[in-house]
């Protein structure tokens, strides 16, 4: 595959006036949407993460285009201009070095300022490593949780997987390779032997995914210090089954506001045990 692909026929049409969050590809230059090359064929200015890397991308399809830095340091120079650009009616795309902006990326300034003065925002949807990661753990996707880059330090980041132990959704994080290791040796320590994955190098030439319990990733050798980009993604908790002492809290409760009939229908359903059995409790309960 050619590293530098050909650039396909543009579209013609012009851009509306407004700020464009534009998706760039992960890894493979191909992972560009044909609707992002015209927003960035078409825009007046680029704000880019890196213009390096900016410059590469744009390079890489035949484009020429006007970019300047936009991260969270030059944010208090460039987030003016840019502002003022709009106000003007100019189009702007900003991006990120790889995947969404504002995904663990700085914008969300840049887009709540655009907004706030009037200016149009557009998404112009594309390559995301969260998703691409969601979509290969082989863990439930119905319910999931982004949580970023955890603490760098042991022990604020064990306590960071605290606030989310309880939370039965899959958990999405980002991490380094220097300290892979030693986060996934504090998940495992707080969350158990949940299924989890972890993703390296999605969309590249190395792409690996390594599927298996915290606690087998946490021992296992290829985690230390790997090279690349990558996603951790740990599954679920198991819901534990309510018990007998449960229920009756649950129904005591509701019996100070609620008949025993509507008491075990609240109860049943919060709890998920049978209403008959939970009506039969109430009435005990009530007598008492």
């Amino acid at each position: 595959m050619s590293r530098h692909p050909p650039p396909p026929a543009l579209s013609e049409a012009p851009l509306d006036p407004g700020l464009y969050v534009v998706a760039t590809p992960i890894g493979n230059l191909r992972d560009i949407t044909l609707r992002a090359l015209d927003v960035l064929a078409g825009c007046d200015l680029v704000l880019a993460e890196d213009t390096r890397v900016a410059a590469k991308l744009l390079s890489a399809y035949g484009l020429s285009k006007k970019v300047e830095r936009y991260d969270e340091h030059s944010a208090e120079r460039s987030g003016p201009k840019a502002l003022a650009l709009l106000a003007q009616g100019g189009r702007l795309a900003q991006i990120s070095d790889a995947g969404t902006p504002l995904v663990s990326d700085p914008g969300f300034r840049l887009v709540r300022e655009a907004l706030a003065q009037g200016s149009a925002v557009y998404p112009i949807p594309g390559a995301s490593a969260l998703l691409a990661g969601l979509a290969v753990a082989g863990l439930p996707t119905d319910r999931f949780l982004f949580a970023g880059f955890p603490p760098p330090k042991s022990a604020a980041r064990k306590a960071f997987f605290e606030e989310l132990a309880g939370i039965r959704a899959t958990l999405v994080f980002f991490e380094g390779g220097s300290r892979l290791a030693s986060s996934l040796a504090d998940m495992a320590a707080v969350f158990g032997p949940r299924e989890a994955a972890v993703a390296r190098e999605l969309t590249k030439l190395y792409e690996t995914v390594t599927r298996a319990p915290l606690d087998v990733l946490a021992a296992d050798p290829k985690m230390d210090f790997p090279k690349g980009e990558l996603v951790i993604l740990v599954g679920p908790g198991r819901e534990e089954a309510a018990t007998a002492a449960d229920a009756d809290t649950a129904l005591a409760d509701a019996l100070t506001r609620l008949k025993p009939a509507d008491a075990a229908a609240e109860v049943a359903k919060a709890l998920g045990l049978p209403r008959r059995d939970l009506y039969r409790r109430a009435m005990e309960l009530k007598q008492k």
